[in-house]
Protein backbone atom coordinates (compact mmCIF):
# COMPACT_ATOMS: atom_id res chain seq x y z
CA UNK A 1 0.00 0.00 0.00
CA UNK A 2 1.00 3.55 -0.53
CA UNK A 3 1.73 6.07 2.44
CA UNK A 4 -1.71 7.66 2.03
CA UNK A 5 -3.67 3.87 2.40
CA UNK A 6 -1.30 3.85 5.35
CA UNK A 7 -2.72 6.97 6.72
CA UNK A 8 -6.18 6.32 6.06
CA UNK A 9 -5.92 3.01 7.55
CA UNK A 10 -4.71 4.08 10.72
CA UNK A 11 -5.79 7.40 11.21
CA UNK A 12 -2.15 9.07 11.29
CA UNK A 13 -1.58 11.81 9.09
CA UNK A 14 1.13 11.96 5.99
CA UNK A 15 3.27 14.36 7.77
CA UNK A 16 3.14 12.47 11.33
CA UNK A 17 4.38 9.06 9.73
CA UNK A 18 6.85 10.65 7.88
CA UNK A 19 8.28 12.12 11.42
CA UNK A 20 7.99 9.12 13.02
CA UNK A 21 10.13 7.39 10.02
CA UNK A 22 12.69 10.10 10.48
CA UNK A 23 12.57 9.62 14.04
CA UNK A 24 13.43 6.32 14.30
CA UNK A 25 10.06 4.98 14.91
CA UNK A 26 8.46 3.26 12.48
CA UNK A 27 10.62 1.57 10.00
CA UNK A 28 11.23 2.59 6.05
CA UNK A 29 8.53 1.32 3.41
CA UNK A 30 9.95 -0.52 0.58
CA UNK A 31 10.94 1.52 -2.39
CA UNK A 32 9.26 -0.04 -5.58
CA UNK A 33 10.22 3.33 -7.70
CA UNK A 34 12.37 6.51 -7.25
CA UNK A 35 9.39 8.30 -5.74
CA UNK A 36 7.32 5.58 -4.67
CA UNK A 37 7.49 3.54 -1.21
CA UNK A 38 5.06 0.55 -0.91
CA UNK A 39 4.35 -0.22 2.56
CA UNK A 40 2.53 -3.62 4.41
CA UNK A 41 0.36 -4.91 7.43
CA UNK A 42 3.38 -4.38 9.51
CA UNK A 43 3.34 -0.80 9.21
CA UNK A 44 -0.20 -0.73 10.19
CA UNK A 45 0.60 -2.64 13.72
CA UNK A 46 3.71 -0.16 14.38
CA UNK A 47 1.82 2.90 13.88
CA UNK A 48 -1.16 1.21 15.94
CA UNK A 49 1.59 0.29 18.79
CA UNK A 50 3.19 4.03 18.33
CA UNK A 51 -0.07 5.33 18.82
CA UNK A 52 -0.89 3.79 21.93
CA UNK A 53 2.64 4.39 23.57
CA UNK A 54 2.39 8.39 22.52
CA UNK A 55 -0.96 9.03 22.69
CA UNK A 56 -2.47 6.90 25.48
CA UNK A 57 0.55 5.70 27.25
CA UNK A 58 1.99 9.53 27.12
CA UNK A 59 5.36 8.22 25.90
CA UNK A 60 8.36 10.84 24.98
CA UNK A 61 9.23 9.79 21.75
CA UNK A 62 12.81 9.18 22.58
CA UNK A 63 11.15 6.70 25.65
CA UNK A 64 8.90 5.15 22.23
CA UNK A 65 12.19 5.31 20.41
CA UNK A 66 13.97 3.18 23.66
CA UNK A 67 11.16 0.61 24.07
CA UNK A 68 10.40 0.43 20.26
CA UNK A 69 14.77 -0.85 19.84
CA UNK A 70 13.96 -3.15 22.35
CA UNK A 71 11.01 -4.89 20.61
CA UNK A 72 13.12 -4.96 17.07
CA UNK A 73 16.26 -6.77 18.67
CA UNK A 74 17.02 -9.68 17.82
CA UNK A 75 18.13 -10.55 21.49
CA UNK A 76 14.86 -9.33 22.74
CA UNK A 77 13.68 -11.04 26.19
CA UNK A 78 10.43 -10.30 27.85
CA UNK A 79 12.28 -9.66 30.65
CA UNK A 80 14.39 -7.45 28.87
CA UNK A 81 11.55 -5.82 27.28
CA UNK A 82 9.79 -5.04 30.88
CA UNK A 83 13.24 -3.52 32.08
CA UNK A 84 12.79 -0.88 29.03
CA UNK A 85 9.09 -0.36 29.19
CA UNK A 86 9.54 0.10 33.11
CA UNK A 87 12.45 3.13 32.61
CA UNK A 88 10.23 4.34 29.57
CA UNK A 89 7.38 5.27 31.83
CA UNK A 90 8.98 6.03 35.73
CA UNK A 91 9.97 9.56 35.51
CA UNK A 92 13.68 9.84 37.05
CA UNK A 93 13.56 10.99 40.53
CA UNK A 94 15.96 13.26 42.11
CA UNK A 95 16.94 13.77 45.78
CA UNK A 96 14.72 15.49 47.83
CA UNK A 97 15.69 16.69 51.51
CA UNK A 98 19.08 15.60 53.45
CA UNK A 99 21.28 12.47 53.01
CA UNK A 100 20.19 10.96 56.19
CA UNK A 101 16.22 11.46 54.52
CA UNK A 102 16.65 9.49 51.65
CA UNK A 103 18.35 7.01 53.56
CA UNK A 104 15.84 6.15 55.91
CA UNK A 105 13.94 6.31 53.14
CA UNK A 106 16.06 3.75 50.97
CA UNK A 107 15.73 1.42 54.24
CA UNK A 108 11.95 1.65 54.46
CA UNK A 109 11.35 0.97 50.59
CA UNK A 110 13.86 -1.92 51.14
CA UNK A 111 11.92 -3.38 54.44
CA UNK A 112 8.88 -2.92 52.04
CA UNK A 113 10.16 -5.04 49.37
CA UNK A 114 11.24 -7.99 51.70
CA UNK A 115 8.03 -7.98 53.57
CA UNK A 116 6.29 -8.69 50.37
CA UNK A 117 9.03 -11.42 49.30
CA UNK A 118 9.44 -9.80 46.15
CA UNK A 119 12.86 -10.49 44.18
CA UNK A 120 13.79 -6.99 43.20
CA UNK A 121 17.05 -4.60 43.35
CA UNK A 122 17.45 -1.13 43.54
CA UNK A 123 18.14 -0.06 40.15
CA UNK A 124 15.13 -1.42 39.36
CA UNK A 125 13.45 1.93 37.32
CA UNK A 126 10.18 2.43 40.19
CA UNK A 127 12.63 1.70 43.04
CA UNK A 128 13.68 5.13 43.45
CA UNK A 129 11.15 6.75 42.37
CA UNK A 130 9.58 5.20 45.20
CA UNK A 131 11.83 5.63 47.57
CA UNK A 132 11.75 9.33 46.22
CA UNK A 133 7.94 9.47 47.04
CA UNK A 134 8.74 8.32 51.08
CA UNK A 135 10.89 11.46 51.03
CA UNK A 136 8.38 13.91 49.77
CA UNK A 137 5.63 12.47 52.22
CA UNK A 138 8.34 13.00 54.96
CA UNK A 139 9.11 16.52 53.37
CA UNK A 140 5.25 17.41 53.69
CA UNK A 141 4.80 16.21 57.27
CA UNK A 142 2.61 13.43 55.63
CA UNK A 143 3.81 10.69 57.05
CA UNK A 144 0.07 9.50 57.74
CA UNK A 145 -0.10 8.19 54.25
CA UNK A 146 3.11 5.60 54.52
CA UNK A 147 0.64 3.57 55.91
CA UNK A 148 -0.82 3.06 52.21
CA UNK A 149 2.53 1.70 50.97
CA UNK A 150 1.68 -1.92 51.73
CA UNK A 151 -1.91 -1.51 50.61
CA UNK A 152 -0.53 -0.54 47.21
CA UNK A 153 2.24 -3.09 47.15
CA UNK A 154 -0.46 -5.67 47.57
CA UNK A 155 -2.23 -4.97 44.58
CA UNK A 156 0.18 -4.11 42.84
CA UNK A 157 1.88 -7.48 43.44
CA UNK A 158 -1.77 -9.38 42.24
CA UNK A 159 -1.03 -7.03 39.38
CA UNK A 160 1.72 -8.37 38.47
CA UNK A 161 1.44 -11.50 38.42
CA UNK A 162 -1.96 -11.18 36.82
CA UNK A 163 -0.20 -9.75 33.73
CA UNK A 164 2.89 -12.02 33.46
CA UNK A 165 0.30 -15.30 33.30
CA UNK A 166 -1.80 -13.65 30.41
CA UNK A 167 1.75 -12.91 28.74
CA UNK A 168 1.86 -16.74 28.82
CA UNK A 169 -0.85 -17.21 26.45
CA UNK A 170 1.36 -15.80 23.93
CA UNK A 171 1.99 -17.95 20.70
CA UNK A 172 5.66 -16.42 20.36
CA UNK A 173 8.38 -14.43 21.38
CA UNK A 174 7.39 -11.61 19.26
CA UNK A 175 3.53 -11.37 21.14
CA UNK A 176 4.97 -11.65 24.76
CA UNK A 177 7.57 -8.61 24.36
CA UNK A 178 4.58 -6.71 22.79
CA UNK A 179 2.43 -7.66 25.53
CA UNK A 180 4.82 -6.94 27.71
CA UNK A 181 5.47 -3.43 26.57
CA UNK A 182 1.82 -2.70 26.26
CA UNK A 183 0.72 -3.66 29.46
CA UNK A 184 3.45 -1.88 31.38
CA UNK A 185 2.78 1.12 29.02
CA UNK A 186 -1.30 1.31 28.75
CA UNK A 187 -1.28 -0.67 31.95
CA UNK A 188 0.15 2.38 34.09
CA UNK A 189 -2.63 4.49 32.13
CA UNK A 190 -5.28 1.74 32.70
CA UNK A 191 -4.57 1.72 36.52
CA UNK A 192 -4.58 5.51 36.76
CA UNK A 193 -7.65 6.08 34.71
CA UNK A 194 -9.29 3.30 36.86
CA UNK A 195 -8.43 4.85 40.51
CA UNK A 196 -9.28 8.20 39.05
CA UNK A 197 -12.89 6.32 38.52
CA UNK A 198 -12.77 4.48 42.40
CA UNK A 199 -11.96 7.14 43.76
CA UNK A 200 -14.84 9.53 42.44
CA UNK A 201 -16.90 6.70 43.79
CA UNK A 202 -15.71 6.08 47.26
CA UNK A 203 -15.99 9.77 47.53
CA UNK A 204 -19.84 9.71 46.57
CA UNK A 205 -20.10 6.97 48.99
CA UNK A 206 -18.80 8.54 51.37
CA UNK A 207 -19.87 11.64 50.99
CA UNK A 208 -24.06 9.89 51.22
CA UNK A 209 -23.34 8.52 54.26
CA UNK A 210 -22.07 11.37 56.36
CA UNK A 211 -25.41 13.15 54.94
CA UNK A 212 -27.29 10.35 55.99
CA UNK A 213 -25.22 10.00 59.80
Amino acid sequence: MRIGELARRTGVPVPTIKYYSREGLLPAGERTSPNQVAYDDGHVRRLKLIRAMLEVGGLSIAAARDVLAEVDSPHRTVHGALGVAQSAVTRSASERGGQEDWERAEAEVSELVRRHGWTAKPENPGWQSLVQIVVTYRDLDRGDLLVLLDKYAAAAGELASAELAALAHAPSTDGKVEGVVLGTVLGDAAMSALRRIAQEDASSKLQGARRSA
